[in-house]
């Protein structure tokens, strides 16, 4: 197990398929999760698999310290185009249990990593794209600093809003003349 992040409630990690299924499962089949993913998993095999070829490739478990519980997925990853092509476009997004929602988790996870896509990555820009409706979801970009840029069906081949980030202007500086990133508290 790779710990990526730590935040003062949560631990953002890699995926363990073998033993995080069954918790993964319980997110991605559930239909008030998935009314705005698009698809449901159907069995916990599927769900192994599932976390199998997403290990690595932008999607961390968020996982409660104070119960071990994992409470979501946290994405940062690059934004595919309307065919399905990988764009050099990033985004942060977020999935979390029903029992979950409401407590400010897809916040705290949300700014820890876009510091990490800004400090440790040097990312210029970070996206989000949110269904439009999912009223959630926009208020978490809210929450977030992230600018509403409008509609847009640019990504995923369907129509989504669009929220942006630019990197804060210490990392920019930073970046142009060559020294490593500036850290931020990613619990902030």
């Amino acid at each position: 197990m790779t710990n990526l992040l730590e935040t003062e409630r949560l631990i953002i990690r890699s995926w363990i398929p073998e033993s995080d299924a069954e918790q993964a499962f319980v997110i991605y089949n559930d239909p008030e999760v998935t009314h705005f993913l698009g698809s449901r998993v159907t069995s916990v095999e599927s769900q192994r698999l599932r976390l199998i070829n997403e290990n690595g490739n932008g999607s961390w478990a968020i996982v409660e310290k104070e119960t071990t519980t994992i409470v979501g997925t946290i994405l940062l990853e690059q934004l595919p185009d309307k065919d399905g092509l990988l764009t050099q476009d990033y985004e942060v997004g977020w999935h979390l249990r029903r029992a979950s929602w409401g407590k400010g988790y897809a916040t705290e996870a949300g700014r820890a990593m876009l510091n990490y896509g800004f400090s440790v990555l040097s990312l210029p820009v970070i996206y989000a794209v949110v269904k439009p409706g999912h009223h959630a979801s926009i208020r978490v970009t809210e929450r977030l600093s992230m600018k509403p840029i409008g509609r847009t069906n640019k990504y995923y081949g369907i129509e989504l809003l669009l929220f942006k980030l630019d990197a804060p202007e210490e990392w920019r500086v930073s970046r142009e003349q060559g020294v490593g990133g500036a850290g931020g508290d990613e619990g902030e």
